[in-house]
């Protein structure tokens, strides 16, 4: 399923962890389309799909958008808070008066949660080797 370029669309760019999303949005009927399969295949989990739909319920549009995802980069849950985040910034476009719910939500802050990194001596980023008496 392939959109020309000529249809007006609004885009949004979502990150979470080591996952970017670039989300695009065109009127439409609510099919969501991530990496070009259909987001139940995509996403197996329903908790999952929840998350990504998330910004369409706070804001009353579901069903009003088709949704274009092309996500890279991490874990499916993070690609899924990645989706997310690019729709609730691709709904500031369509109305800047959803900022506010959208905000309240906390659907625009990005999560700045990262993998901690490995330090030397140790055998994880906390992990030490077990400690011996003797």
């Amino acid at each position: 399923m392939t959109y020309q370029s000529a249809i007006p669309y609004f885009y949004g760019t979502g990150r979470r962890k080591s996952s970017v999303a670039r989300v695009r949005l065109i009127p439409g009927t609510g099919n969501i389309t991530i990496n070009g399969r259909d987001v139940h295949d995509y996403f197996g989990l329903d908790t999952l799909k929840l998350i990504v739909n998330q910004p369409f319920g706070v804001t009353e549009t579901n069903g009003k958008f088709d949704v274009i995802a092309t996500v890279a980069g991490g874990g499916i849950s993070g690609q899924a808070g990645a989706i997310r985040h690019g729709i609730a910034r691709a709904l500031l476009q369509v109305n800047a008066e959803y900022r506010a719910t959208l905000k309240k939500a906390g659907l625009l802050t990005r999560d700045p949660r990262m993998k901690e990194r490995k330090k030397y001596g140790l055998k994880a980023a906390r992990r030490a080797s077990q400690f011996s008496k003797r």
